[in-house]
């Protein structure tokens, strides 16, 4: 399962690259702010797969908090208009997808 959802999360990473960058033109701190969540939820999901015990389930919930940043973030953006829900809508879909695995992953 980890594999998988380390995947998914690298696949929301590369969906994010155009619409940071059309997003780093309007608000750059709030650019800034999407790839370093969006960044930490594979760094955690790695990490978290070569420990044991709590130290895993530490690091599982973390990625899944990022992931939640990332749609804040994406929400935000939109909210203000630097970006249209088109734009955002594949992005928010991996999302969903995202969290409904990490969901799984820390029950």
């Amino acid at each position: 399962m980890t594999w998988h959802v380390l995947e998914v999360s690298l696949e929301l990473i590369r969906c994010l690259r155009g619409v940071v960058a059309v997003l780093a033109r309007h608000d750059a701190d709030l650019a800034s702010q999407i790839r370093r969540a969006a960044s930490s939820v594979p760094a955690n999901l790695s990490e978290g797969q070569r420990r044991a015990g709590r130290d895993r389930l530490y690091h599982w919930p973390v990625a899944a908090g990022s992931a939640e940043e990332v749609r804040a973030a994406l929400r935000t953006a939109d909210a203000w208009g630097y970006l249209d829900g088109d734009a955002v809508a594949q992005p928010l879909a991996l999302l969903d997808r995202l969290g409904a695995m990490l969901y799984r992953m820390t029950r």
